[in-house]
């Protein structure tokens, strides 16, 4: 067999059956079904996680919460001579705050109609945000909150849950969705998707977990609108990561190094804890982390690893292909998608151990 060019997107690309998109997720949480990676086996549930997780281990999850950041809105269609004639329809998607909590970068639809100095206005709200510059797809809004408090009401009002793209839904996303896309130890606003691979916990799941003598500790990771955008070059290494806002404590460092130095394992929940996890080596960390973790990448923190199913072509893909061998992910993906796993973000997970070779 030909060996892959790792460098090159179309070796992380599979073909994924419709029908294997979840668009619902488990019921209850925690029985979502579990595939072991290094061994294969597909017979087990999200709750058998507890067979795999030793006394003394660390388990450290995201302890993000999701925001209403896709907002649909207009702005006035203003004629050459000053008047208005109707309305322009525009969406926007937040991403992440900029030079405060009231100015953001957020991806907007269509973005050609989006210029610098453009007053955006909100059906049944008196909340309004100019346009300060455009990028592209992406433009810098500041709104005319007074605060944070009057914002996240904003949001409460005219936001609904950012879902990703492949879960269609026809009115957009539904009171259930409110519940379902959030872990139920979500506590720091500020995420534009779900850190999904903890949308399996439930909180009996965690009391046995802790009673198993499994530490259980968190991390920040406010997860950006970057997450759904695609990777558009042929060559991984020219791909530009989204910056997003991470956290972790002075606390937490001195605990991992105490984990690893009596031999346990240190299991991040997700792929965003492990990309806090991955930045802060071991020490204490607060800002922003654009990390691309891809084949090549030496892990210095991380031993087994809890996650969804991935997109074909997407950096989560390529950061697993690196955490247990490119091969060896393939395998899973197959026997994965062979078994009829749900994939993505409402999707079956993976128990993942590093591949040290």
């Amino acid at each position: 067999m030909t060996a892959k060019d790792l460098n090159l997107l179309s070796s992380y690309d599979y073909h994924l059956p419709d029908e294997l998109i979840a668009t619902t997720p488990a019921e209850p949480r925690d029985h979502a079904k579990l595939l072991i990676g290094d061994t294969l086996e597909t017979d087990k549930k999200f709750y058998d996680i507890l067979d795999y997780l030793n006394e003394g281990d660390l388990l450290i999850v995201n302890n993000t919460k999701v925001i209403p950041a896709r907002i649909y809105c207009y702005r006035d269609r203003i004629l050459p001579n000053g008047t208005v004639d109707g309305k322009v329809a525009l969406e926007l998607l937040l991403h992440r705050p900029t030079k405060d909590a009231l100015t953001w970068e957020s991806f907007a639809k269509p973005a050609k109609r989006f210029k610098p100095g453009h007053i955006v206005k909100f059906e049944g709200h008196d909340m309004t945000a100019e346009v300060i510059s455009r990028n592209g797809d992406t433009v810098e809004l500041k709104f005319s909150a007074q605060d944070t408090k009057e914002f996240e009401d904003f949001l409460d009002f005219a936001g609904e849950m950012p879902l990703p793209p492949y879960i269609e839904r026809k009115d957009g996303a539904t009171k259930a969705d409110e519940d379902d896309y959030q872990t139920v130890y979500a506590e720091h606003k500020g995420s534009v998707a779900a850190p999904t691979a903890g949308l399996h916990f439930t909180d009996d799941l965690i009391d046995k977990i802790k009673a198993k003598g499994v530490e259980f500790d968190t991390v920040m990771l406010h997860v950006g609108a970057g997450t759904f955008q695609p990777v558009k070059v042929d060559d991984v290494r020219e791909h530009q990561m989204h910056s997003e806002y991470g956290v972790m404590t002075a606390q937490l460092a001195e605990k991992i190094k105490k984990v690893k130095a009596r031999g346990n394992k240190v299991i991040a929940v997700g792929t965003t804890s492990m990309r806090v996890l991955e930045t802060a080596n071991q020490a204490e960390f607060a800002g922003d982390t654009n990390i691309f973790i891809k084949p090549g990448y030496k892990f210095n923190t991380v031993d087994a690893l809890i996650t969804n199913f991935h997109l074909p072509k997407s950096t989560l893909l390529m950061l697993v292909s690196a955490f247990i061998g490119y091969e060896q992910a393939m395998k899973v993906y197959g026997t994965a998608i062979d078994s009829e796993f749900k994939f993505y973000s409402y999707g079956d997970a993976c128990f993942l151990v590093k591949n040290d070779s």
